[in-house]
């Protein structure tokens, strides 16, 4: 499958344009440090993420309460969770973000193709702690623009996890000043996982702020694997969701360190 990434960047706009961000309601961020958690953490620190769909599976799991599977994450052991915003092959919204944040006291990504800062003021009033910014699409569709797009997020108290799928990638991340660097095992034009991603980015790694393994990971060979490999946290989705008992399946994975 070639050329997602276009076709994600398209989708941001169409929801934009569809009036999907348009949030009046203003709620609060989490209290707690996502950073600070996952240094104190002596297991896996797990970022789950709800979502319906996805480009690559298409429908991972019945639209259901969003606000039961992310309470059961957060039983399972989840330090934050991640949820999709974007409506399209995605099956996310605002709106489940909104109602998971009124409940849940645990730090939350806004994850979706952020190509706008209206997504970032919309991010604001929905509560969210980090916002998910991608490498390549800057790269490719914005320039230099990054730079700006996290300063004007910072502004607004938000976070950003600043996500790379190559070395080159990675090692302009690094020159920012995004608080978490996240490597992407999938690649998003073509949708194909390896997490040897991961492995060759963190060859000689010198960055001290922290690393989030993204993508394939199903198990808890796969987390040892990637936590040997550097990475410091991990981002687990399609297998958790996919999954009859949410909560035992997070378990399993945070206790795998």
């Amino acid at each position: 499958m070639k050329n997602m990434l276009q076709q994600l960047a398209n989708n941001s706009q169409k929801a934009i344009a569809d009036g999907v961000y348009e949030i009046t309601e203003k709620l609060q961020r989490s209290k707690n440090n996502l950073v600070d958690e996952i240094r104190k953490n002596k297991h896996a620190s797990l970022i789950t993420e709800v979502k319906f769909s996805s480009p690559s599976l298409g429908s991972i799991r019945q639209i259901s309460d969003p606000i039961e599977i992310a309470k059961l994450m957060i039983q399972g052991g989840a330090i934050g969770l991640s949820i999709l915003t974007q409506p399209h092959l995605f099956n996310g919204s605002p709106e489940y973000f909104q109602k998971i944040r009124k409940q849940v006291k645990a730090p939350l990504l806004m994850k979706d193709i952020v190509i706008d800062k209206i997504q970032i003021d919309a991010a604001e009033k929905i509560g969210a702690d980090y916002i998910l910014l991608i490498q390549t699409i800057f790269d490719k569709k914005f320039a230099n623009d990054i730079d700006e797009f996290i300063a004007y997020a910072h502004k607004k108290n938000l976070m950003i996890l600043l996500e790379s799928h190559t070395k080159n990638e990675f090692t302009r991340s690094m020159k920012t000043d995004a608080d978490i660097l996240g490597i992407n095992n999938r690649n998003l034009d073509t949708l194909e996982i390896d997490l040897n991603t991961t492995k060759e980015i963190l060859k000689d790694r010198n960055e001290k702020r922290i690393i989030l393994s993204e993508s394939g990971i199903e198990s808890a060979k796969d987390i040892k694997f990637l936590y040997e490999c550097g990475a410091d946290a991990f981002l687990v989705g399609s297998s958790i969701m996919k999954s009859k008992d949410i909560k035992r399946n997070v378990e399993k994975l945070v206790l795998s360190i």
